[in-house]
């Protein structure tokens, strides 16, 4: 196909090989290149034809690149990285810090502005694929509330926090639902629910040579904005345990909109993942939407944009006349 896509994947851990593979599956793109901070020897990709450039080489490929992917962390990668990179290329990201999703919204819009480009921030399952859930539950039953459940699943920013403190060599940390708060939330009655009966944490963790347990423990279940408002179970394993039974990414969760459409009836909408591999899936979403975002700059627009501002249609490698036909 001589008018595939173009892609570009900025940053090759595990999400930018997650990209890579879900490309494996879009016979309407291709991957022109990736770029990454790391020595591009030191870089194997699933096909070894695909070249590997160090980021800062970026500027080079502005006319040979669609649209870029931008895989790297929202910590302190994506700050920088989304409006240097939408002032020169179409983007897709999944910026997942939801208290500045605003303050980088507008960097990335006026970056993408200047530079005539269109940029898609925030794309995943959440924020993406959850918050679309919420604001159709809201639009559709607007008397009524929203609960959103995360997990069973390994929270990579959670996980890194533990593995910070003194006297730890490794970890990871699940946050998993509480069967019981869905069971309310679902149940129509529209309950109030306090973020510890929401969610439970559960710790992994391999102690440095050492290192005292209690204190390690105690550290963690006080951790403010992490665990502090949680109740956290802490069990201590080794390293080969760690490694046996823990090096898998699974995730997913709910979001139950209850509401009421009268007095006389009430009514749930659900929607739920539940998913092997985080990074594959959230890697998944954003080729979708560089789809939709390659389309989008066809057309001339420019600025950014959020999962809430795209038309489902213009995910699909399929027209739009074929959409409905087999799918409406």
């Amino acid at each position: 196909m001589s008018n595939r896509i173009r892609i570009g994947i900025a940053g090759y851990g595990n999400l930018g090989r997650g990209v890579e593979t879900a490309l494996t599956h879009s016979p309407d793109m291709r991957l022109v290149a990736v770029f990454s901070r790391r020595d591009p020897a030191s870089i194997v990709l699933r096909d070894t034809t695909t070249p590997v450039h160090r980021l800062e080489r970026v500027d080079e490929f502005a006319d040979a690149i669609d649209v870029m992917i931008l895989c790297g962390g929202s910590k302190s990668d994506l700050p920088e990285q989304g409006p240097a990179l939408a002032a020169r290329f179409n983007t897709v990201d999944s910026f997942d810090t939801h208290a500045r999703i605003p303050e980088y919204f507008a960097a990335v819009d006026a970056a993408a502005r200047q530079g005539s480009r269109l940029a898609l921030i925030s794309v995943g399952w959440d924020p993406g694929l959850f918050s679309i859930e919420r604001l159709f539950g809201e639009a559709i039953l607007p008397q009524g509330a929203t609960y959103t459940f995360w997990g069973k699943g390994l929270s990579q920013g959670h996980s890194d926090a533990v593995r910070r403190l003194p006297g730890v060599a490794g970890a990871v940390q699940y946050t998993i639902p509480s069967p019981g708060a869905i069971e309310r939330a679902r149940s129509g009655t529209q309950p109030v629910l306090e973020t510890r009966e929401k969610h439970h944490r559960e710790c992994h963790v391999v102690l440095a040579e050492g290192a005292d347990a209690a204190h390690v423990e105690q550290a963690i279940v006080t951790m403010p904005d992490y665990f502090a408002d949680y109740d956290t179970t802490v069990h201590f394993i080794d390293a080969e345990q760690l490694r046996r039974e823990h090096g898998a990414m699974p995730h997913g969760g709910f979001v139950i909109r209850s509401g009421r459409s009268s007095e006389q009836a009430a009514q749930t909408m659900e929607f739920s993942l539940r998913l092997q591999s985080n990074p594959e899936f959230t890697a998944s979403v954003l080729v979708a939407y560089a789809r939709a975002a390659h389309r989008l700059a066809s057309r001339g627009e420019t600025g950014a944009r959020s999962v809430l501002d795209i038309a489902p249609g213009l995910l699909s490698p399929k027209d739009p006349a074929r959409l409905r036909r087999e799918l409406l």
